[in-house]
């Protein structure tokens, strides 16, 4: 081949887009906020299942893959959740949610499925939809609502929809070199002045 030769291949992502956003992904782990409140507007199909694939795709202690995901659109149910999980009264009034449970004989479930949780908050906000984890456990009421079989322990609820107001995506956060070390504790990182 000669350097006069087209070659076809196809790029990740459009170089406008990586001169933009030169890493997507720490980018959405930087803006993401957690959101309580939704715009009454549903939310495409596909994307709902591009979140809940997000989930399954994401790696699994020995690829056991010990979890269910409950996706929930019915209004009726969605009050039932919001009552049921005590830190999410605000389910109620989100367009859509996703129960996370995993099954109960799994050492890593909760590992698992803490992961799968975030995969899953950070593809619905690149997609422009806010969420937010409601509960941590203890929450029989819920597996009994989405009928999950006794087997599975409901880790968590997420609500989605669109935020109902404007959100800025910036954080409070402790410094870089207050929560991070280079080697030992009190060595700083290389670089590690960010905020």
């Amino acid at each position: 081949m000669n350097s006069n030769s087209r070659v076809d291949r196809q790029e990740p992502f459009p170089l406008a887009i990586m001169i933009l956003m030169a890493n997507p992904v720490f980018d959405a782990v930087r803006s993401v906020m957690a959101i309580r409140e939704y715009q009454d507007k549903p939310v495409p199909s596909d994307v709902v299942t591009r979140i809940v694939d997000a989930g399954r795709l994401t790696a699994s202690a020995s690829n056991s893959q010990a979890w269910h995901f409950v996706v929930v659109r019915e209004p009726e149910t969605l009050r039932a959740l919001g009552s049921l999980v005590r830190t999410g009264p605000y389910i109620a009034k989100s367009v859509l949610a996703i129960v996370v449970a995993y099954e109960k004989t799994s050492h890593t479930g909760i590992s698992d499925c803490s992961r799968a949780i975030q995969s899953m908050l950070l593809t619905a906000w690149a997609e422009g939809i806010g969420s937010n984890w409601a509960g941590f456990g203890g929450l029989e009421g819920v597996r009994t609502k989405v009928a999950l079989p006794d087997r599975y322990e409901v880790l968590a609820v997420l609500p989605f929809g669109y935020p109902a107001r404007p959100v800025k995506g910036r954080k409070k956060r402790k410094p870089l070199a207050e929560v991070a070390s280079a080697e030992r504790f009190g060595t700083p990182l290389p670089g590690g002045g960010s905020t």
